[in-house]
């Protein structure tokens, strides 16, 4: 899959498109076309590889081909069509995204959160993904997943596979498949040769990592033997934590996640950490699960509160006191389960600041609400022409670290 930027590029900049071929068409009434520009990487103070763990699994009622909300938004008793007083949507958590509940293919979101990642200070997303087949919402996140992915390198962010193992068992059941296994083998050649190769996947010790959200249904050392045997490039393999037994030696490490409170944390970083090849950490601003107000299923049974940042202050700290080389952030946008760093009407910026100052970003500028001002300006300027190509400009400047320029740009906008 070929991508818009390469790391060819990465060294061109200023590069001027401008409409039409001459100057004789500077009274032509053509929007100019946006400079383009290569995307400049953040300057961060903490070596500490930073990694987002994201969900491309939202569906709204204009994205969705039935014109009904995804579950995600609604589990089974939320209605977002219903607006309340404070003008917002009906929806399935706690919190409150600040630009409102959200399509994941959207073009003006996908480039809203990595922006906010960007100048978080954060290098690359995890993205959970669900295979190739067409199973209940599972296409729907691959391709969300793609458009995510196409913007990715044009913000100069990396990015890798979180697979979910879970759902092979659906798909042989739908009839997609004979076998898990076989199953697997079709997903993972499909990340072989359409994600491994890109210049800004995410590679540890010289191979490409691969996640997976369990093991849930591979069990076995052979089944991973036998699914890993198809592909030419064996990857860094990280299970979730004390679940790397079951792939034996294909499993490089393992990564943190959330439970229950922070003594799970440590126990990793004191006991685990040390046994692993490769260890990936984890910090959280908290965990509480909307499914049985939703009608989701069973509640998870337990919450770990957000004490107003003091939550993800402890887990920033525990990961800094480990000296980890990666560390993982649970997670972007599962409102479900109350784990956001995105910014919510709730807790504003206030997350992603924290793990700007974790980061160690010499970019002191406060550039969020700009962030947001352009995605208000997208939403706005909706089939204007000329806004959106000076919109693309404004783009452009902030994935080039020229923020003044993009403010000016958006300020020139009515």
């Amino acid at each position: 899959m070929k991508r818009y930027i390469t790391s060819l590029f990465f060294g061109l900049m200023n590069i001027v498109m401008v409409a039409g071929c001459s100057s004789d068409d500077k009274g032509s009434d053509k929007p100019t076309e946006p400079e383009k520009t290569a995307p400049v990487a953040i300057e961060k103070t903490n070596s500490t590889k930073i990694y987002m763990h994201y969900m491309p699994w939202f569906e709204t009622n204009e994205s969705s081909a039935d014109k009904k909300w995804g579950y995600h938004w609604t589990m089974a008793n939320k209605n977002p069509n219903n607006v309340g007083a404070n003008g917002r949507r009906e929806i399935a958590s706690y919190y409150y995204p600040l630009i409102g509940p959200y399509h994941s293919g959207d073009k003006n979101v996908i480039e809203n959160h990595l922006l906010l990642m960007k100048y978080s200070g954060i290098d690359g997303i995890l993205i959970d993904w669900y295979g190739t087949y067409d199973v209940n919402d599972y296409r729907m996140v691959k391709e969300n997943t793609e458009q995510l992915i196409e913007m990715l390198d044009k913000v100069g962010l990396e990015y890798a596979i979180v697979y979910e193992d879970r759902f092979l068992t659906n798909v042989v059941n739908a009839g997609k498949a004979i076998s898990v296994t076989s199953a697997a083998k079709t997903d993972l050649a499909y990340v072989q040769n359409n994600y491994f190769t890109d210049a800004n996947y995410i590679k540890i010790n010289g191979k490409p990592l691969l996640m997976n959200f369990g093991p849930i249904v591979l069990q076995t050392a052979a089944e991973w033997t036998n699914v890993f045997g198809t592909l030419t490039t064996k990857p860094t393999f990280l299970t979730l934590w004390d679940h790397s037994a079951k792939a034996g030696d294909n499993a490089a490490g393992e990564y943190a996640w959330v439970y229950k409170d922070n003594s799970y944390l440590t126990n990793f970083y004191t006991n685990t950490k040390p046994k692993l090849g490769v260890a990936m950490g984890s910090a959280y601003p908290g965990f509480k699960d909307f499914y049985a107000e939703g009608g989701g299923g069973a509640a998870i049974g337990w919450t770990i509160e957000h004490n107003n940042g003091a939550t993800l202050d402890a887990t920033l700290a525990l990961a800094k006191n480990a000296n980890i080389n990666y560390l993982q952030l649970i997670t972007w946008n599962d409102f479900g389960e109350g784990t956001m760093f995105e910014p919510t009407v709730e807790f504003g910026y206030s997350y992603i600041e924290k793990i700007k100052a974790f980061a160690g970003v010499k970019n002191t500028e406060n550039v969020f609400p700009d962030i947001s001002k352009l995605y208000d300006l997208r939403v706005q300027k909706k089939g204007n022409v000329d806004a959106q190509k000076k919109l693309d400009q404004a783009f452009n400047y902030f994935v080039s670290m020229q923020s003044a320029k993009a403010k000016q740009i958006m300020s020139e906008i009515k």
